[in-house]
């Protein structure tokens, strides 16, 4: 049996990974972009992030209970996740965020129940520092297409 196509398949082979690994690479930088959806995203979580800030403020001065803030937490979450920015790293602050808002309800419903919120406070601030970070990386470029996401900040 002879085969012929086969090294003529595995140049193909390899110029296909070859290529894909190009494309793929993490050194080619991508373009921010600056929607509707975007500008969506930014006011949402804006929004999420004063009303839930109002409500745990509350808690504090205790003219609410965590149930209360878990709530706010829940629904931040909910309304971060429903968007859908078009922009790569806004795309990332939307997984990060609606994570960091979850675990923070996580950490209020745990606190309801007079359990230990610590590991979930833990990881919604761990979630928010990475958040942070993508965005001051994002920023410079995000406001160059007219994005400001110093709120966010």
């Amino acid at each position: 049996m002879r085969f012929r196509g086969l090294p003529a398949a595995g140049c193909v082979l390899l110029c296909g990974i070859a290529l894909l690994g190009s494309a793929c690479s993490d050194n080619a930088p991508l373009a921010h972009t600056c929607s509707a959806t975007d500008r969506q995203f930014i006011d949402t979580a804006q929004m999420s992030m004063t009303g839930l800030g109002l409500t745990s403020d509350q808690f504090q001065e205790g003219m609410s209970t965590p149930k209360d803030v878990a709530s706010a937490a829940s629904l931040a979450a909910r309304n971060v996740k429903a968007t859908q920015p078009s922009d790569y790293s806004l795309r990332r602050i939307q997984t990060l965020m609606g994570a960091m808002f979850s675990e923070y309800a996580r950490a209020m419903t745990a606190e309801a129940k007079h359990k230990d919120a610590g590991p979930h406070i833990q990881r919604s601030y761990g979630l928010a520092n990475f958040a942070h970070d993508v965005l001051v990386q994002a920023e410079p470029g995000l406001k160059a297409r007219g994005c400001d996401v110093s709120p966010l900040l």
